[in-house]
């Protein structure tokens, strides 16, 4: 197995850093933005977007320390890393091309191209900046459906209990209103389209679709490492 070259390393935790400090500002600005604003005051820690966020920050934070101690060669941390990345791409590109058309001058606030742009992008690019060390094996790209499976339920849950994501609304995205005219499995003429379900199963193909691309890629990289490198640099 290859090691992090330094360039690697000092990317890499420049690159973290950026994940961390704009995650923690998108978070806090939306925070401090009107309750009535889509993902704005005290509800924001119930949306996908802001625990995603926090969840690549921690797994940012820990990579740092990881680095720092040359324990970056861990399998379970490359399978969390990846986890971590595909959510946080699930996360800008639902609201780029979803939810944003919907939102019209609203979309692009300071808080949402924090978090749905430059956490995002900084990440994606963190992770093919490290995966020359990474050996994920294919079967373990169905843990990235893990975080919106368990996301859907919360969700689901709050529904069906009625708690308030935004004021007068007991869902916090439109595709997950089960109320909707399109029902769980119908569709319909006008927004959501199509029921929860069916966006569901879309998102967790697309989950995995993106997540076997990211594979695929970063099994690019590190071969190019190591034929570069030579034999002595790998187990």
């Amino acid at each position: 197995m290859t090691e992090l070259l330094l360039a690697q390393k000092i990317i890499s935790l420049i690159l973290k850093f950026i994940v961390i400090i704009s995650a923690t500002a998108g978070v806090i600005v939306s925070a401090m933005a009107s309750s009535s604003a889509f993902m704005g005051g005290d509800t924001v820690f119930m949306y996908f977007t802001i625990q995603s966020n926090i969840l690549i920050a921690l797994i940012c934070l820990i990579g740092i320390v990881l680095i720092l101690f040359n324990r970056i060669n861990n399998n379970v941390w490359h399978i969390i890393k990846l986890v971590g990345t595909v959510s946080i791409t699930l996360t800008g590109v639902v609201f780029c091309l979803v939810l944003a058309p919907t939102m019209a001058g609203e979309a692009w606030t300071l808080g949402n191209i924090l978090t749905h742009v430059i956490v995002p992008l900084s990440s994606i690019i963190d992770f093919f900046v490290v995966c020359s060390v990474m050996n994920i094996k294919k079967i373990n790209v169905f843990w990235v459906t893990v975080p919106p499976i368990l996301y859907a339920i919360y969700a689901g849950i709050g529904y069906a209990r009625g708690w308030e994501f935004l004021e007068g609304y007991n869902y916090p995205y439109f595709f997950l209103n089960w109320g909707s005219e399109a029902g769980a499995f119908g569709f319909s003429d006008s927004l959501p389209f199509m029921g929860p379900v069916w966006w569901i199963l879309i998102l967790l193909a697309f989950l995995i679709i993106v997540g076997f691309v990211y594979l695929l890629i970063a099994d690019a990289i590190r071969r190019r490492f190591n034929r570069k490198l030579g034999p002595s640099n790998i187990e």
